[in-house]
């Protein structure tokens, strides 16, 4: 009975850690978009309620109809897509030479490849604003403020990491395979690319959108490389932030309008980050 007992109170314990877990990983998502929803004087009101019965349209149709933040938008998917293809095309190629072909200094290239990321970015920041602006001045082309120059840079800081998350994946893959294939008369793109990448494949799609939301959410590079042209949803948002106040109301539907993208992109591979996760594990 006394087993009974602990496991019944271990139980609901475990249940009341995980509810107050999601509640409080939700409610801040939930109330950001009641906020979205409301007027100024709704938002300030003294008695805040928990649901919303009207709908304030404003808020979405001022940023982003008759303010510059659809193209803030497009220029976050844009940077975010191209650097995340770049970085898992670019990892997969450097992971499976690391992996499969005897390198000269092999364990030094690789330590070398990730020292970036023991650095924290703001130190990067004076020597990489005066190496793009040089590349603008010399060769003529616009680093600053561009597309293009925030993602290489996101290319440069996300492929040591999708190199590191990779590396074990396809280390995990037995040569006998890329061997079986080599007999067979394939060669070395082909063992890639029938063998290696469709193996890999969970840890591909982790790599993908993990280097996908790095590059969405950034903001320390993307706030002071770029101005207007090139500037991203996230850097936007210190926009509301005026002199006379905070527009709060907006800033809320633009960060709801912010989240789709990623929910959407999340939500499509979800079953490829959940079979990753449990790649290589021990089965029984």
């Amino acid at each position: 009975m006394r087993l009974e007992t602990r496991k019944r109170i271990r139980m609901i314990v475990t249940y009341v850690l995980c509810v107050s877990i999601l509640v409080m990983t939700i409610f801040p998502i939930y109330w950001m978009v009641l906020v979205s929803m409301r007027n100024r004087v709704e938002i300030f009101d003294s008695t805040p309620k928990l649901y919303q019965t009207t709908f304030f349209t404003e808020n979405y149709t001022k940023p982003f109809v008759e303010g510059v933040y659809g193209r803030y938008l497009w220029n976050s998917v844009v940077i975010a897509t191209c650097n995340s293809l770049i970085v898992t095309i670019c990892a997969v190629l450097a992971t499976y030479s690391f992996s499969r072909f005897p390198i000269y200094g092999y364990h030094h290239v690789f330590f070398w490849t990730i020292t970036n990321r023991m650095s924290p970015p703001a130190a990067f920041l004076l020597p990489l604003y005066l190496m793009f602006n040089t590349i603008g001045k010399t060769i003529g082309i616009q680093m600053i403020d561009s597309r293009w120059g925030l993602i290489l840079l996101y290319c440069v800081f996300n492929l040591p990491f999708a190199i590191w998350l990779l590396k074990g994946m396809i280390d995990a893959i037995p040569q006998a395979l890329d061997e079986a294939a080599l007999i067979d008369g394939a060669d070395t793109w082909q063992v890639l690319w029938h063998i290696i990448i469709p193996t890999a494949k969970p840890g591909i799609a982790i790599a993908a959108i993990l280097t996908w939301i790095f590059s969405w959410n950034e903001y320390i590079f993307a706030s002071i490389l770029t101005s207007v042209n090139a500037r991203t949803i996230t850097t936007g948002l210190a926009g509301f932030v005026t002199v006379v106040g905070v527009e709060w109301g907006q800033m809320a539907a633009v960060s709801v309008v912010s989240l789709l993208p990623a929910i959407i992109f999340l939500g499509y591979i979800q079953k490829y980050i959940v079979a990753g996760l449990t790649f290589g594990a021990v089965k029984e």
